[in-house]
């Protein structure tokens, strides 16, 4: 029952995306081109999820457990931290500069040729290598450069012998 309620819901979900045209690249560049050739007809579909997310999860927030009996999560963190920020700034540039994002993006496969595909196997890279970028990036914030002693003795930052050119 519960994999054929997830079926029923990814098929809905992906008819959405077909009829709302978000598996159309040219459509949603066009919706994020505010300063070029902008077709705010996106902004319905926006619209239209928010409005009836609203009533579900007023609905989902009074309930324990979902209609299929699993327990409903708890309260997500409102921390707006650096990996959010960063992952939203590199999901958007992603879903500007290919227009799709990973939903439309598998609907699109049996229609879109090879470019779908690509894409999809580019986001699966990038997925792949997240958690070495995460990792790179805290080691980057826990470290410190030690610089060697320069030959007057003194220690010499990267960042000022490049401000003198060296």
């Amino acid at each position: 029952m519960r994999n054929f309620f997830a079926f029923l819901s990814g098929g809905l979900f992906g008819a959405g995306l077909l009829v709302a045209g978000m598996v159309d690249t040219k459509k949603v560049q066009g919706w994020l081109d505010v300063f070029g050739d902008w077709d705010p007809t996106l902004a319905f579909v926006m619209g239209g999820a928010v409005s009836v997310m609203f009533f579900v999860w007023i609905f989902a927030k009074r309930r324990e457990t979902s209609m299929l009996g699993s327990p409903m999560p708890g309260p997500f963190p409102r921390l707006v931290d650096r990996n959010l920020v960063l992952g939203s700034l590199l999901f958007g540039a992603g879903w500007g500069l290919a227009g799709l994002c990973p939903g439309p993006a598998m609907g699109s496969l049996s229609f879109n040729g090879w470019e779908g595909w690509l894409f999809l196997i580019a986001m699966g890279v990038g997925m792949a290598l997240a958690p070495r970028a995460k990792a790179w990036l805290s080691l980057l914030d826990r470290s410190t450069l030690e610089v060697p002693p320069c030959e007057n003795g003194t220690k010499e930052t990267p960042a000022t012998s490049a401000t003198r050119g060296a």
